[in-house]
């Protein structure tokens, strides 16, 4: 039989699980860590002294308080202290922040990024210069504590290397590896798949608080998707799953990237709404998709036939993702959340005849909270994820 957990690593598991709660809710009392955590106050107060003494947390007296008798202490992250580099790579920019404990963007870097072929070179250098852009600024006080970063493409889970997308090329690159030797910190590079770590973001900081089920739809060239079941981000055997994008939804339809005919991607995405307007190759990005749906709007024919489309074979792929993973939410995000915002009554009626009425009958549509970021703090969140499962060894690790 299995030994049960020894005393430290029940200790471990509640840091963590405390350092959790602050980083994900922001400044917490103690009482209320007490109450969510199920733990007796002299337990929260030793947790809360060994995350201070690691200068993960400060506690203070609350701004306001209303009741009677000594205010209960309260607990906030050390945002300014420790943080965390995110990197995000789209297909039209690249974007690098420095993220505070707690979520918090302290600085960040932005530029365009220019189509064609992937260049991991110029990329990860672009990035890294970046970091150490904002790395310079930082103050002595201050502790990086890992990097993340969001790619769209597929991630392995076995040597992380990175099968980019058919939008960004057919190559296997190692992103992950070649940044971290760009910057020169003496930390690894976590990467994730941009759509997933939106969902991942999403759930934690934006609509999905609190919801088990919840499908982020990404969109951008192409249409990426993040599945998280019952809590879980659905991952697939080598990690490569989530690619609703090349779910077919129309035999025979637009020719797709990845080599196939009527892909969700290939019904829904760029140039499927811009081409049909005589608008693709002119202008492209999120701003030439809104100029389409602002033109329907205004009663553009063309445009709002292009649009009515897209909406259509949207709720197919919606519809089909309903069906099989019966999600509370379904959160568009990228160029999508353009689309949906003026597809809406497409989309949901396309629903109404094709997903299983059970499956929709409290099913939620929304466009991500988070916006053009989510992707961003996702990657911030899966650099912070070694912190938060075992807070005072991370600090170690990035101390020696």
């Amino acid at each position: 039989m299995r030994a049960g957990p020894s005393q430290e690593e029940i200790r471990r598991h509640n840091l963590g699980a405390l350092l959790r709660h602050v980083h994900l809710s922001g400044p917490t009392s103690r009482a209320e860590l007490t109450s969510r955590m199920g733990l007796n106050r002299s337990t929260i107060m030793a947790l809360t002294a060994d995350l201070t003494a690691a200068g993960l947390v400060r506690e203070e007296l609350p701004r306001q308080t209303r009741r009677a008798g000594r205010p209960s202490l309260v607990v906030r992250p050390e945002s300014a202290k420790v943080y965390v580099f995110a990197f995000d790579v789209g297909v039209d920019r690249l974007v690098a922040a420095r993220v505070g404990l707690g979520g918090v963007i302290l600085d960040r870097r932005e530029a365009v990024r220019r189509r064609g072929e992937f260049s991991l070179d110029e990329i990860t250098g672009a990035l890294a210069g970046f970091a150490r852009q904002m790395h310079r600024k930082t103050r002595p006080d201050t502790t990086c504590v890992g990097a993340g970063a969001a790619i769209s493409g597929r991630v392995s889970k076995g040597d992380g290397m990175v099968r980019l997308d058919p939008n960004l090329g057919h190559e296997v690159v190692p992103f992950g590896e070649e940044l971290s030797r760009r910057l020169a910190l003496g930390l690894p590079v976590a990467v994730g798949n941009d759509a997933n770590l939106a969902a991942l973001a999403e759930q934690s900081r934006g609509l999905g608080v609190g919801c088990h089920d919840l499908i982020f739809l990404h969109g951008d060239v192409g249409v990426g998707g993040g599945v998280i079941a019952e809590g879980r981000l659905l991952g697939g055997h080598q990690g490569y799953g989530g690619e609703v994008g090349h779910m077919v939804v129309n035999p025979g339809g637009r020719p797709c990237g990845c080599g196939a005919r009527g892909c969700l991607e290939a019904e829904v995405g760029e140039r499927a709404l811009l081409e049909p307007t005589g608008r693709y190759g002119t202008r492209v990005g999120k701003e030439a998709v809104r100029a389409v749906v602002e033109a329907a709007d205004m009663g553009d024919i063309t445009a709002q036939e292009a649009l009515m489309r897209v909406g259509d074979w949207l709720g197919v792929g919606v519809a089909n993702l309903v069906n099989i993973f019966n999600p509370e939410i379904v959160v568009f995000g990228g160029m999508l959340r353009e689309v949906y915002l003026g597809s809406a009554a497409q989309v949901r009626s396309r629903l109404a005849t094709d997903a299983l009425p059970a499956s929709r009958e409290h099913l939620r549509l929304r466009t991500s909270l988070l916006g053009d970021d989510a992707t961003l703090m996702g990657a911030a969140e899966l650099a912070f994820s070694h912190v938060l499962a075992d807070p005072l060894e991370a600090l170690a690790r990035v101390s020696i």
